[in-house]
């Protein structure tokens, strides 16, 4: 058959990339065409995203794809969740995206409990209660900015922000709408009477369509300017997260997956949504799945911590990849100290080594004094995170996980692996690597036919690409660390 060549446009929040994928039938390749940061700005106080500066770079990646000779057939976009754009009657972008870690969401949940108690929020959307969801940016906007809510005519979520760019077509993929806290956990429809209560516009909100649906040609100004004869947009997983546990490489039922990136996402799948007393008292969250699945899992602060780090030594002139940082945390002693990954101190960008420092001090611990203590600290403490979710997890799956599937940047992290193989007692199965971007296209493949479900596109992505496997070691040596951290966490 002819190779197809499909563009998975993957954004993060540090970074993003455009990456063809080549299907011939029965196995799949991935080529990067183009690398960019995804850098926040600050103005007046307010942190935004340059959304147009994304789609300038989304656009440089196909044109760099044309000129390697793969011509795109068809493209998917995919980002982080919750946050979106503000369209006027005309079509026209309002204002930049605010960025999930702008301040002007502090204090709306508690806002929001006041006029809907907090557990039946949780039982109407099923969404792990965030400050940074949409419901309380929206909430905020109206406070605080209520002159671009009384001008906008269309919300989209980033993801569908940029593909409405491409082909003009305004709709809401569902697994981003699923971050929001705007959606009926039960029907996956839109929330109008608690958007209502809330005092949201309704009339804003588009029609959701599923990922792996075919939405429309790319525009002929915007193909005449990429100097391409066609291409059709999909809606994929438009959540990144929902992309990359769509390629997790996994058969069977009893694992966990983790895709370890800025966030570490770490879940299970379920064929209905686990809204529960259970799940409430755990804050875990309901999300979307590709094929309409749903998706339990924990968002923890992941690799934002080190990338924190790294960015404050750079400040002081120390530059430090990452196959030396993780030498010097092998180099230090284990079991020093360790902090809460999800404390609210480590959310906000800044000097994160002394947040550390000052973690540990509070709680009376050993203080971490060199780069490598820190690091150890940091990653012991991701392990030990990653083991009280998967004992949550399997609490409420009501039977044991055999294996945790780490996918994504994060995975390269062959330290981090190996600490959290030890820590939980399980098996680690380390890729893909581009996960993400695996999914997107796999969803691609999908909507084009080409792939019968998901079943079969996992089965694509093991036979594709190399996957790394940790086994358990010395885990009778985490016992104390184990102890210290279920305290420090309030877990005891």
């Amino acid at each position: 058959m002819k190779k197809l060549t499909m563009i998975a446009v993957d954004l993060g929040a540090g970074s993003g990339r455009t990456i063809a994928g080549r299907f011939d039938g029965s196995r799949l390749e991935l080529v990067e065409t183009h690398r960019f940061p995804n850098e926040p700005v600050m103005v007046n106080g307010s942190l935004y995203w340059d959304i147009l500066r994304l789609f300038h770079e989304m656009k440089q990646g196909i044109i760099k794809a044309a000129g390697m000779g793969l011509c795109p057939d068809s493209i998917g976009i995919d980002t982080w969740g919750v946050d979106y754009g503000l369209l006027d009657e005309n079509g026209d972008l309002l204002a930049n995206p605010y960025h999930y870690r702008d301040l002007r969401t502090e204090g709306m949940m508690e806002t929001g409990f006041e006029i809907c108690p907090k557990k039946q929020m949780y039982e109407r959307a099923g969404i792990q209660f965030m400050k940074f969801n949409t419901l309380y940016q929206l909430m905020a906007a109206k406070r605080k900015q209520p002159h671009l809510l009384e001008k906008a005519k269309t919300l989209l979520f980033i993801p569908d922000l940029l593909r409405y760019f491409l082909t003009g077509v305004k709709s809401t993929e569902y697994t981003i709408a699923s971050t929001s806290q705007l959606l009926d956990v039960n029907t996956g429809e839109w929330d109008m009477d608690m958007m209502g209560r809330m005092g949201i516009p309704t009339d804003i909100f588009t029609e959701i369509v599923s990922a792996c649906t075919r939405t429309g040609s790319v525009r002929e100004d915007v193909l005449d300017e990429l100097n391409i004869p066609s291409m059709e947009a999909i809606a994929v997983g438009g959540h990144d997260t929902a992309s990359a546990v769509a390629a997790v490489p996994a058969s069977g039922e009893d694992f966990a997956y983790i895709s370890s990136g800025t966030w570490s996402l770490m879940g299970i799948e379920s064929d209905l949504p686990i809204v529960n007393e259970t799940t409430f008292n755990l804050n875990l969250t309901n999300e979307g799945g590709v094929t309409g699945n749903n998706r339990v899992l924990a968002n923890i602060m992941g690799m934002w911590i080190i990338q924190e780090c790294r960015r404050s030594w750079a400040r002081e002139g120390i530059s430090l990849n990452y196959d030396e940082i993780n030498r010097l945390a092998e180099e230090s002693w284990a079991f020093q100290c360790f902090i809460d990954p999800n404390d609210d101190s480590f959310f906000a960008p800044g000097d994160m080594p002394k947040r550390v420092q000052a973690y540990c001090e509070k709680t009376g611990q050993k203080v971490p004094e060199s780069r490598g203590e820190i690091i150890r600290c940091v990653l012991e403490s991701l392990a030990l995170k990653y083991r009280m979710v998967a004992e949550e997890l399997e609490l409420v799956r009501g039977r044991k996980l055999d294996t945790i599937h780490v996918v994504g940047g994060g995975c390269r992290n062959r330290l981090l692996n190996q600490l959290t193989a030890d820590c939980s007692g399980k098996t680690v199965l380390a890729g893909p690597v581009e996960a993400t971007a695996t999914g997107n296209i796999i969803c691609q493949l999908i909507a084009r036919g080409e792939v019968k479900d998901l079943s079969e596109a996992r089965r694509l992505v093991w036979e594709s690409f190399p996957v790394e496997v940790y086994k358990p070691e010395n885990s009778d040596a985490w016992i104390d660390a184990w102890h210290l951290f279920c305290r420090l966490t309030g877990k005891e």
